[in-house]
């Protein structure tokens, strides 16, 4: 029978084989990519009924392979312990190996463990598909590209009892470094795991890019900026004079183009920049995203972050000082900045690049962050007082107040600016791998530790801050050895016996009710006393007065050329919702609203989202808001009690100065029926309130905003 022949005729036989291929959707692609494979393996004369050769190397070639490998398996050992969590007691293996398909690390079920050692799945035999036919390792080698084989989809008959599911591992310049694979009993098989095995191979590429270029600018992407610091950005590493020198394969996914190609690519002619320019806006540790487009037009959301003390720009004299704190250590997702926007960052950090000197940069964090709420300038009074007095700083306060961007401020106003800012998000790390992250690790402390162990993030800070996001979901058993560190000022790496000095400045947050959690047992209260030197809480965003100039600062960072301004009813939305997002919903419904306006001079209703709409009419109507026609501005509102104040009250008694005009819009009618109550109860706020049926916040925002809108 001629090769052509026999493999249709075992396309045949096998088509109704593959239950479960079927049932993923796998596709014609991957029937072709088995076929294909297939073939290869029967053109080479492997044997589907004979054993192949399953010696694996002698110890000495293992371990020359392992130390030719020693960074892949330094960087993927702690990744391959976290997928393991996820497929635990699922008759599942995970297997590392390298660019050659050679087995370099496993870990898995015992029981499993011994099935897989049958058929020669173990560290130092070669899985490559030319030694053990179609598997996931050697076809993902030669495709270059996740892939899943099921049962009989094996070449070999010997191997049919499993289900493998690997990704090859890229460094930045597209070169495969190696195979992460999950291997288990194929009555076993979970649709879920294909897409664990890419996210983990993603981390591994990601730490392996961070590594490689560590001393160059990295460009952290994506289309949607809720996405820059999950593992769904892309990563542009980016040299000094602006040339691209190498991309993770999300980013090389958000810019269409291949790894070679986009290293043909510079920061200007990709993104429409240069590096002066990212360095000028990014120097400030409490800079936004920039919104930047690609050349076929897609919007692109960048964070740009390096850990240069000095930048020499093209054809300049001299160095211009950069802040080291806008290096952030932690690339899980989970550990991304805090999305809101403080008033004039971005404004600040420009004027600071503009003088081109070190004292630019002394432009104070905290005071970008004083806004004109009388709340936040107390908390910002308060931390102002403890900088560099060894006194650790607690804050609290809902998800999206802020408390990341606070901690940054304080940093950045601190005698430690010019040393690291590490966050952890101790709610976004995995149980089994927060104590290396935070410690680190020697040689053998677990499985697949790197010879020369890891450096932990609390030493990372060393000389600066350790910013401890959600300390409240910090794990109890953890707490303890957290505790000895903070009073002792030494560590000590899992797995050694020496402790290390360490001199950091504790900054802890979490929006979680620590008291509570003692009571319960879940927080230690010797550790709480010990974090709380000084407790803040930072208002939610409807608490708070400033929401005008938080709004105008927002937009001015979105649009700095053309500054769009709120229509009445937008102004009347967000005054009357209740933002349980916070300043983080803030600037995500204002950035995506100055997109939609596209330019235009005024936002209007139609910029906003449905979603965002429903909520706010909502809220108005709980409110006892009513709607009223304003040919001018679509529909805007009105407290109902206010209005009945204004009409019931005689013209006679109105004083001049206060009364509105008669064809006066319905915000100067609101203004003056809060001043003449004001007027009436001898300028008692209370008092007025009650009067008038509304809370003092909300006398406080309209004035407020009034104000800011005459300014």
């Amino acid at each position: 029978m001629t090769m052509p022949t026999q493999l249709t005729a075992r396309r045949g036989r096998d088509a109704t084989k593959r239950p479960v291929a079927s049932a993923l959707s796998l596709g014609k692609v991957h029937e072709e990519v088995i076929d294909e494979s297939h073939e290869r393996c029967a053109h080479i004369g492997l044997s589907r009924i004979e054993s192949s050769d399953f010696a694996p190397l002698g110890r000495p070639d293992l371990n020359d392979v392992r130390e030719r490998n020693r960074r892949l398996y330094t960087h993927a050992a702690p990744v391959m312990e976290m997928l393991f969590e996820q497929i635990v007691n699922t008759q599942s293996m995970v297997l590392l190996t390298d660019a050659c398909g050679t087995i370099l690390h496993s870990i898995g079920d015992d029981d499993f463990l011994a099935k897989a050692s049958k058929v020669a799945l173990q560290p130092g035999v070669n899985w490559a598909e030319s030694s053990k036919g179609t598997n996931a390792i050697g076809t993902a080698l030669i495709d270059e590209r996740p892939i899943v084989v099921y049962a009989d989809e094996h070449f070999l008959h010997a191997n049919q009892f499993l289900s493998c599911q690997a990704s090859p591992i890229l460094d930045a310049r597209g070169n495969i470094l190696g195979v992460l694979d999950v291997t288990g009993d194929h009555r076993r098989f979970h649709e879920h795991t294909m897409g664990l095995v890419k996210m983990s191979a993603r981390m591994i590429e990601n730490h392996w890019l961070s590594d490689d270029f560590s001393k160059v600018m990295r460009l952290h992407l994506h289309s949607r900026v809720e996405f820059i610091g999950t593992l769904m950005e892309g990563i542009l590493a980016v040299a000094r004079d602006g040339r691209i020198v190498g991309a993770n394969r999300s980013a090389l996914d958000h810019v269409g183009l291949s790894s070679a190609a986009v290293r043909m690519h510079s920061v200007t002619s990709l993104l429409g920049t240069s590096v002066a320019m990212l360095v000028d806006h990014f120097r400030s540790p409490l800079a936004a995203p920039l919104a930047l487009h690609l050349p076929n037009g897609a919007l692109c959301h960048v964070r740009a972050r390096f850990n240069w003390a000095t930048w020499y720009g093209l054809g300049e004299a001299a160095p211009v000082a950069v802040a080291a704190a806008t290096e952030t250590a932690v690339s899980e997702p989970g550990t991304r900045p805090a999305a809101g926007v403080a008033a004039g960052a971005a404004t600040a950090a420009g004027a600071a690049a503009s003088t081109g000197n070190a004292a630019a940069i002394g432009a104070s964090g905290l005071r970008q962050l004083d806004t004109g709420d009388a709340q936040v300038s107390a908390v910002i009074a308060k931390v102002r007082r403890v900088i560099d007095r060894d006194i650790t700083i607690l804050l609290l306060g809902d998800t999206g107040t802020g408390k990341e961007l606070l901690a940054r401020a304080i940093h950045h106003d601190s005698q430690r600016a010019r040393q690291p800012f590490v966050a952890v998000n101790c709610a976004s790390i995995p149980e089994p791998l927060i104590e290396a992250e935070l410690f680190g690790y020697e040689d053998g402390a677990f499985t697949g530790a790197r010879r020369k162990g890891a450096v932990g993030k609390i030493l990372q800070a060393d000389g600066g801050t350790l910013f401890l996001d959600e300390i409240g979901d910090m794990p109890l058993a953890l707490q303890a050895r957290l505790l000895r560190a903070l009073q002792e000022r030494s560590i000590t790496p899992l797995g050694s016996s020496k402790s290390l000095r360490v001199d950091v400045a504790v900054i802890g947050a979490t929006h979680r009710n620590l008291r509570d959690m003692i009571e319960a047992g879940t927080f230690r209260e010797d550790l709480y006393y010990r974090l709380n030197g000084l407790v803040v809480k930072l208002p939610p965003l409807r608490q708070r007065t400033d929401l005008p100039t938080l709004a105008r600062s927002i937009l001015r960072d979105c649009c700095p050329e053309r500054t769009p301004v709120l229509s009445s009813e937008v102004a009347r939305f967000f005054q009357a919702y209740g933002w349980p997002g916070n300043v983080r919903q803030l600037a995500n419904v204002l950035r995506t609203a100055a997109v939609m306006a596209d330019g235009a001079a005024t936002i209007t209703r139609d910029h906003l989202s449905d979603d965002f709409i429903e909520d706010a009419e909502r809220c108005l109507a709980s409110a006892g808001l009513t709607p009223l026609n304003e040919p001018s501005t679509g529909s805007s509102f009105a407290p109902a009690a206010a209005m009945h104040t204004v009409a019931a009250e005689p013209a006679a008694t109105v004083p001049a100065a206060l009364e509105a005009p008669v064809h006066a819009t319905l915000e100067a009618v609101e203004i003056a029926a809060i001043r003449r109550a004001l007027d009436a109860a001898g300028g008692n706020i209370s008092e007025a309130s009650k009067s008038l049926g509304v809370s003092r916040n909300t006398i406080y925002r309209k004035l407020r905003w009034n104000a800011a809108n005459k300014g």
